[in-house]
């Protein structure tokens, strides 16, 4: 099983949902750059689960997420080594899986994983849980803080929900800002879509169903140069890192599928000069292209959107088979997410951090 992602700022994720821990290990992160767990806990406690007023929303489960670095990082700074990270998990109720120890759930990756492995963990799901990722959101924790080191330039990531169901969100990139994206219950900056965004998502949760979304995100202030032309692209490794999380279903860059519906001189960005401090810039009048081009960065915002489906664990009863195909009904018991988009928002954020962080890095290597 690949539990690995990048060249040169690596990170390696483990543990399951109702294991005694989960955690990260980051190889490749330079050294002296400052990080302390309050860093790191700052953007896990923008993902955890079981947050006062929010259980209408979001998954009951009541984890504090609260990390603890084991190695890696002397007084403050990091050292250049392996960077070992531990979440430990405290509040789960192996009871609420007892069921599902030979019955398939629909939409899982139970079915899946038996046919590869032989082998299963029933308890949450185990590797195939979406509470593995509060791993990758501590590395992106770290990911943001190597960024910030090693360009001059303050590049700032942003990801909001866009969209939930059918209620979607026409707000302006350049009015939105993580203040507004935090202030609201379902991480959308715009207050009367918000609104309606909660009342869906509460209305479905009552029901026993859910609901799925999607999430867009900018990246500001890229340098140009990051990426290879062929299979190394940008894009294409953030689509990978994004279609690694939990429960997603598509990727678009730019105008992504909107461009089948354009003409190519619709489409093409206009390449335009513009006249800096002592230097000339190179850019183009709109930004079809998604900041990309040819799997290189432009310069201009990296803008992508993913797509995550309805969560599968539902409390309606659906229709299945056991492990020894024998017809079945299933009515799915726990503490389930009814939207997962609404907690995924920093999950994006980190991914995106760790794919732009490899790539500097091995720019550095390449002038």
């Amino acid at each position: 099983m690949t539990n690995t992602i990048g060249k040169l700022f690596r990170i390696t994720n483990w543990g399951e949902s109702h294991g005694k821990a989960i955690g990260i290990i980051i190889d490749g992160c330079p050294s002296l750059i400052k990080i302390n767990e309050k860093d790191i806990q700052k953007e896990l406690d923008r993902r955890r689960p079981g947050k006062i007023n929010f259980e209408k929303i979001t998954s009951t489960r009541k984890e504090l997420d609260k990390v603890e670095i084991l190695s890696g990082i002397f007084k403050g700074k990091t050292t250049g080594t392996p960077i070992s990270l531990i979440i430990k998990n405290k509040n789960f109720k192996t009871k609420d899986y007892e069921n599902l120890k030979q019955t398939y759930r629909p939409g899982h990756a139970d079915f899946t994983y038996q046919e590869k492995y032989g082998i299963r963990d029933y308890l949450g799901g185990g590797r195939s849980s979406a509470r593995i990722t509060a791993g990758n959101v501590a590395a992106g924790a770290i990911a943001k803080k190597v960024i910030d080191k090693l360009t001059k330039s303050k590049i700032e990531i942003i990801a909001y929900v866009k969209k939930i169901k059918d209620i979607e969100a026409n707000i302006p990139l350049n009015k939105i800002s993580k203040k507004d994206i935090e202030k609201s219950k379902v991480k959308c900056p715009d207050k009367n879509v918000s609104k309606k965004m909660q009342s869906l998502v509460e209305e479905v949760s009552k029901k026993g169903d859910s609901v799925g979304g999607i999430i867009e995100c900018v990246i500001k202030n890229v340098p140009s140069g990051l990426g290879m032309p062929v299979f190394e692209k940008l894009d294409a490794d953030l689509a990978k890192a994004m279609l690694s999380i939990n429960a997603t279903k598509g990727f678009e860059i730019g105008s992504g599928f909107k461009a089948t519906e354009m003409l190519g001189s619709e489409n093409n960005d206009q390449i335009i000069s513009i006249t800096g401090k002592n230097k000339m810039k190179i850019s183009s009048k709109t930004n079809n292209a998604g900041g990309i081009l040819g799997g290189i960065s432009t310069g201009q915002d990296i803008i992508f959107r993913v797509a995550f489906k309805p969560t599968p664990s539902i409390a309606k009863q659906q229709k299945t088979v056991t492990t020894k195909n024998k017809k079945t009904l299933l009515k799915i018991q726990g503490r389930h997410d009814p939207c997962v988009v609404i907690r995924a928002v920093p999950i994006i954020e980190a991914m995106a951090a760790i794919v732009l962080c490899d790539h500097m890095l091995i720019q550095k290597c390449v002038k």
